[in-house]
């Protein structure tokens, strides 16, 4: 009869002194931790998942804005259009009264002061010579023999409009030296609405301040005064 060698399975040396329940206690423990691990990568997976869902709702809200703010932008465009639109109307509504009814009180004022004005004309454009291009433009040209005065009409004028006006005089000085046309050539500013610095202002630029009252219009002329010739 042939010997077979078998081999035995050794048995674990588990510590001496350890009793069934406390084996069972601690598998029951690692169950507890595992579930535990479980829970809490669950509950740090719905963090993640709500943090997530927040960025793109404010991502979403920031996309929302921008677009509101550029078509606000493109709406306060248009609208900004259509102002100047009505303003370029109201402009030219504005010349038209300064034509029919301004002027003529214009010319009465001055003409009781002696200068006796023959002549006004509105809207005189001064061109380039040789060309169409406009050099400027006088609301009010008012002439006679030897004096000329060119008056800027403003329903509401700043220090801007008088030092664009010093240099229309300077045009009008030169186009008129083209011309052999020696008078004296003064400027005036016709304003509606100012406060008193731009009253000074302008009395001190040496230009004849008209004024508009009730339904006409009045001369400053302050003691003192010396209007600036070009």
């Amino acid at each position: 009869m042939t010997e077979t060698n078998t081999q035995e399975t050794p048995i674990p040396d588990y510590p001496r002194g350890i009793t069934f329940e406390q084996v069972w206690a601690g598998l029951q423990e690692t169950r507890r931790m595992v579930e535990e691990n479980g829970r809490q990568q669950k509950e740090a997976d719905r963090k993640f998942r709500e943090s997530r869902e927040d960025f793109d709702r404010r991502a979403q809200e920031t996309v929302r804005i921008a677009q509101e703010t550029f078509q606000y932008m493109k709406e306060s465009g248009r609208r900004f259009d259509r102002l100047q639109e009505q303003m370029g109307d109201l402009n030219n509504r504005f010349g038209e009264m300064v034509e029919h009814l301004v002027a003529p009180s214009i010319v009465e004022k001055f003409n009781e002061l002696g200068f006796d004005f023959y002549r006004y004309a509105p809207n005189v454009r001064i061109k380039k010579p040789g060309t169409k291009d406009n050099l400027a433009e006088i609301d009010i040209l008012l002439e006679n023999g030897d004096t000329v005065i060119a008056v800027e009409v403003k329903a509401k004028a700043t220090q801007k409009d008088v030092k664009k006006h010093i240099g229309r005089m300077q045009i009008l000085r030169l186009d008129a030296d083209l011309r052999k046309d020696r008078r004296r050539h003064h400027g005036a500013i016709a304003v509606a609405i100012m406060d008193s610095s731009l009253r000074s202002y302008i009395l001190k630029q040496g230009f004849y301040l008209i004024e508009q009252t009730g339904d006409t219009v009045k001369l400053t002329i302050p003691e003192g005064f010396v209007p600036r010739e070009w």
